[in-house]
């Protein structure tokens, strides 16, 4: 009897899945695809005009990406699919290569972006006493600033987190001191003890007349959250939106998730960092053993620029705010905020052509004089960073980069170990985290500069996804950074040449996976 209720548990937990709506919206994609393929597969072979027309339309399609300005490892793995499918590969090109998303959005986020602006003017004695300072520190603010449009504030401070579980009860204290909104985006929410103890603040708060307003992505979210669960919320007097809603069609914009974990309170308090709202990430649930993760608090003028990246999504999809002074830091806080060095918040989005999070971390590789440690869970670098990287080490810089023992994806784990044999010949040092998963995205270098935030080093986080992250030059936190980078590394493996080489069937795997990692 037990082994009959044992099967017919597992028989019910298979269906579940098998009947969830990713895995059927994933079917319907898949056989839009085939259907595509064999529809043009077909004609060619029914046609010679046809057939010659779609190789002319291939050998044009390598040429438009010879001369695009992508990315070289985007463009290789292009090349060889059209090579290696000819008939097909232009088409496909055509319709699977685009990495931004769809101009009616676009044009929404420009507009939104356009009204905050004026709210995001960076204070030229701030970025002055950053230039006396530190030049280069003051080139890295620049940068952000001029291609991400997000000031540089000296009068606000960070608290950075070691681990979900800290940064947790602080996080429930700042939203039970709410008095006039909570804004929440996060591309994981899952139903649990750290989801329910939050949703129950949100609610209470709700009710008192707060502005509640949280935005999750649907796809990040899908297999943890019941469907349309922003209409629960909804109903509980939380604004809700799930971003780009998966659907049945298939559209590049699918690819475009939002990654980031932003919670603002009251516009002078924000928090951000790997940690999404669910249990493995404060370890009570364990999934890969222990869940290392980080986080970070910024209080002061300096939340205005997460606030801002709130909003530029939530006034794209649900236009609500024409007023936007009532969300900044001074607008319910007296006084002046206390100062630690130099704080910069930033956001990333495929929509801009640029790369921040990507060029803010190769700034820092380029500028590191004595070490730079990183945290990061997937290893998945393009040529610019690989030589970014190298390069370093061979001038002495001392690299170390921690990634995770226990992966959550087996197949990304050696694509990511695929890239140890190259760096630890250069000198770079390679760590593997023993006691679980390292979800942490954290750079720190020479006790001066750090980011901690929501960007990979893969091509997912620094092409497709929108992120952010806080730039700290100068804050006493660094060194708390760096103390935790080095503990970290003390519960690690130090990678050697031997151990990075794999057996002849994992190696042959992460050549093919090397080669299509920016299509993945």
């Amino acid at each position: 009897m037990k082994i009959f209720h044992s099967i017919n548990k597992l028989l019910k937990k298979i269906l579940k899945k098998a009947l969830h709506r990713v895995v059927i919206v994933g079917l319907l994609l898949l056989l839009q695809i085939a259907c595509m393929v064999v529809y043009l597969t077909e004609l060619a072979d029914y046609s010679l005009v046809i057939q010659t027309s779609l190789n002319v339309l291939s050998l044009l399609a390598v040429l438009a990406i010879v001369n695009a300005r992508d990315n070289p490892s985007y463009k290789l793995a292009w090349v060889i699919s059209i090579l290696a499918f000819p008939l097909l590969g232009g088409t496909m090109y055509l319709l699977f290569s685009g990495w931004l998303p769809s101009k009616a959005l676009r044009k929404k986020l420009s507009s939104t972006e356009g009204q905050l602006r004026p709210f995001l003017k960076q204070n030229a004695v701030v970025m002055e006493s950053l230039e006396r300072l530190d030049m280069t520190a003051a080139g890295q603010a620049r940068y952000i600033r001029d291609y991400a449009m997000f000031p540089v504030w000296n009068d606000s401070t960070a608290t950075y987190f070691r681990s979900g579980e800290e940064n947790f009860p602080v996080l429930l204290d700042e939203l039970k001191k709410a008095e006039h909104f909570i804004f929440l985006e996060y591309f994981i929410v899952e139903e649990g003890e750290m989801w329910d103890s939050i949703l129950e603040i949100l609610k209470d708060k709700a009710a008192s007349g707060v502005d509640v307003r949280m935005i999750y992505d649907d796809l990040g979210s899908s297999f943890v959250l019941p469907y349309k669960y922003y209409r629960m919320l909804e109903q509980q007097g939380i604004k809700c939106e799930a971003f780009n809603k998966f659907i049945p069609v298939f559209s590049l914009l699918m690819n475009n998730r939002d990654h980031r974990k932003i919670l603002v309170v009251d516009g002078h308090t924000a928090f951000t960092g790997g940690i999404n709202l669910a249990d493995e990430y404060i370890n009570k649930k364990n999934k890969f053993g222990y869940w290392k993760d980080t986080g970070i608090m910024v209080r002061g003028e300096a939340a205005v620029n997460l606030t801002a990246m709130f909003l530029t999504l939530w006034n794209t999809i649900r236009p609500t705010d024409t007023d936007y002074s009532k969300l900044l830091p001074h607008a319910y806080h007296s006084g002046i905020f206390r100062g630690d060095g130099y704080i910069q918040p930033y956001g990333d989005s495929p929509l801009d052509n640029e790369t921040v999070g990507e060029n803010v971390y190769l700034n820092m590789i380029s500028s590191a004089k004595k070490y730079l440690y990183i945290f990061t869970p997937y290893l998945i670098i393009d040529n610019e960073m690989m030589t970014a990287l190298c390069l370093a080490a061979k001038r002495g810089v001392d690299i170390r980069i921690v990634t995770p023992e226990k992966p959550d994806k087996k197949m990304v784990f050696w694509l990511t170990q695929s890239y140890y044999a190259q760096l630890i010949d250069c000198g770079v040092k390679v760590y593997q985290y023993l006691p679980g998963f390292i979800h942490a995205k954290v750079f720190v270098c020479d006790d001066i500069y750090a980011t901690v935030g929501t960007i990979n080093l893969d091509y997912r986080s620094l092409y497709l996804h929108f992120e952010c992250g806080v730039f700290l030059c100068y804050c006493s936190e660094i060194e708390r950074i760096k103390e935790d980078a080095i503990e970290t590394m003390e519960q690690s493996k130090l990678i050697t040449r031997e151990m990075a080489r794999r057996k002849l069937p994992i190696r042959l795997a992460q050549v093919v996976l090397r080669v299509f990692a920016p299509l993945l």
